[in-house]
C-alpha cells in the first residue's frame, strides 16, 4: 500500500479516463484503454544517463534517502543541471521548473508556448544541449495543436522567475500526435546527437512504415537534421517497429537501450541496433520471426508500463507507471545477467522518470497527478535513492 501521512487527495481525472476508454482507437489495453494505464482499483534527455563509472556496482537494493521536492503538477521530463539542481517539465501546465536539490525550492523558468496538453500529450521530455555550459540551451519535446515537435530555448538565469525561457526555436516537427502514444523522451547520446522516442499515436500501421516518424527512435543533429550515419541516408529514423517509446539510456560502452509499452501482454526493454525492427504491431514481446529484434527483458503489462530508464552500476533502472515500482535489470552486455528485481512496489504510486545522479544515487519522479494516479497531499515528488 501507498505510504499515507494524510488522507489521499481526491482526483477529478475520472472524466479524463472515461474519455480515454472511449477513444475508439482499437487499443485494447486492459480495462483502462490507456497506453500508460491507470492502476486497477485507482482513479484514473532527459539528460544523458550518468556513466556507470560514476556509481558503484549495484548490490541489489535501493533506499529512499530523502524527498527532494513535493507539490509538482504532472511532472514528466527531468534534466540535471551542472550545479546539481534539476529542471523538471510539467506535462499539463507546459512549464519548466528549476528544483534546488539542497532545499527543495521550486523556481519556474517559464511556460513553453504552443503546448496543447490532452490525454498523454503535452510538455514531455527535456534535455540539456551537449554544449550547455557554453550555450545555455534547453531542448523540449511537446504536443502542439497539430503534431509533436522539438524546440530549443535559451535559459537566461539573469531574468526574473517566469521569464527565463527564451523564444522557442523549432528544430524538428511532424511527429504524429494522438490522444495516446505520443512517445516523448529525448536525450543526447554519447555521440552528442539527439535521440527521440516516438509513439504511433494509436495508428499501429505507422510503426512498420519507415517513411513515418511514428513508432520510431529518431537520431538527429542538434539542429534537427537527420544524423550522419543513420541507417537510411537523409532519414531521421534510427530504429522502427516500436509502439510507444518513453525510455532511452546508454550503458558504459555506448550501447543504447529503450523501454517500450506493450498493449495487453508484454512491456519491453530493448537493446537498440541501427535499422532494427522491433516488431510492433506484428509482434509484442519475444517472437519466432527472425525479422524482429527480441527484447532484453519483458514484463506483463500490469507489472511495468515502463516510462523513463537510466543506466547505473551495471544495470538498467526502469520506472513503472501501472506497475508502481522501480525495476532493476542487471546486464551482461546486451543480455540479462540476472533476473530483474523490483523495488518500492506501491509505496509511492506511479513512477515516471528515473535518472542516475552519480555517487551511487538515483533521482526518481512520481506521476500521480497525471490523471491516472491516486495523488496524496505532497504529490508529485522527486525522490533521492541510494543504491546499496
Amino acid at each position: 500500500m501507498r505510504r499515507r501521512a494524510v488522507p489521499a487527495a481526491l482526483t477529478t481525472a475520472v472524466l479524463l479516463l472515461a474519455a480515454g476508454c472511449s477513444s475508439g482507437d482499437g487499443d485494447g489495453e486492459g480495462a483502462a484503454g490507456w497506453n500508460e494505464r491507470a492502476t486497477p482499483g485507482r482513479t484514473a534527455s532527459s539528460a544523458p544517463s550518468t556513466p556507470a563509472e560514476q556509481a558503484p556496482p549495484a548490490k541489489g537494493s535501493v533506499e529512499v534517502t530523502r524527498t527532494v521536492a513535493t507539490g509538482l503538477d504532472s511532472p514528466w521530463g527531468l534534466a540535471p543541471l551542472p550545479d546539481g539542481d534539476l529542471l523538471v517539465s510539467s506535462r499539463d501546465e507546459g512549464t519548466i521548473t528549476r528544483v534546488d536539490t539542497a532545499t527543495g525550492k521550486k523556481t519556474e523558468l517559464g511556460e513553453v508556448p504552443g503546448v496543447s496538453p490532452a490525454g498523454e500529450g503535452g510538455l514531455l521530455g527535456i534535455a540539456l544541449s551537449p554544449d550547455y555550459a557554453a550555450d545555455r540551451t534547453v531542448y523540449a519535446y511537446y504536443t502542439s495543436a497539430s503534431d509533436n515537435r522539438i524546440v530549443r530555448m535559451l535559459y537566461d538565469t539573469g531574468k526574473p522567475s517566469g521569464e527565463q525561457l527564451g523564444a522557442p526555436d523549432t528544430v524538428f516537427r511532424g511527429i504524429p500526435k494522438g490522444f495516446v502514444h505520443n512517445g516523448g523522451r529525448i536525450a543526447f547520446g554519447p555521440d552528442k546527437l539527439l535521440y527521440v522516442g516516438t509513439g504511433e499515436s494509436g495508428d499501429t500501421g505507422l510503426s512498420q512504415d519507415e517513411e513515418s516518424l511514428g513508432g520510431k527512435i529518431l537520431r538527429l543533429t542538434p539542429e534537427g537534421e537527420p544524423a550522419p550515419g543513420n541507417p537510411s541516408s537523409g532519414s531521421p529514423v534510427y530504429s522502427y517497429g516500436h509502439r510507444n517509446v518513453q525510455g532511452l539510456a546508454w550503458d558504459a560502452r555506448r550501447r543504447l537501450f529503450a523501454a517500450e509499452f506493450g498493449q495487453d501482454t508484454w512491456d519491453e526493454l530493448n537493446a537498440i541496433t541501427p535499422g532494427g525492427n522491433y516488431g510492433w504491431p506484428e509482434a509484442e514481446g519475444e517472437s519466432d520471426d527472425d525479422a524482429f529484434r527480441d527484447p532484453v527483458a519483458q514484463w506483463s503489462t500490469d507489472e511495468a508500463s515502463p516510462s523513463g530508464i537510466t543506466y547505473a552500476g551495471g544495470s538498467v533502472w526502469m520506472a513503472g507507471l501501472r506497475g508502481e515500482r522501480l525495476w532493476r535489470v542487471p546486464l551482461d552486455g546486451t543480455e540479462e545477467a540476472a533476473e530483474p528485481r523490483s523495488f518500492l512496489r506501491g509505496e509511492y504510486g506511479r513512477l515516471r522518470t528515473v535518472v542516475a545522479a552519480g555517487d551511487g544515487k538515483l533521482w526518481l519522479v512520481t506521476s500521480n497527478t497525471d490523471g491516472r494516479g491516486d495523488p496524496e497531499r505532497e504529490d508529485d515528488r522527486i525522490l533521492e535513492l541510494e543504491v546499496r
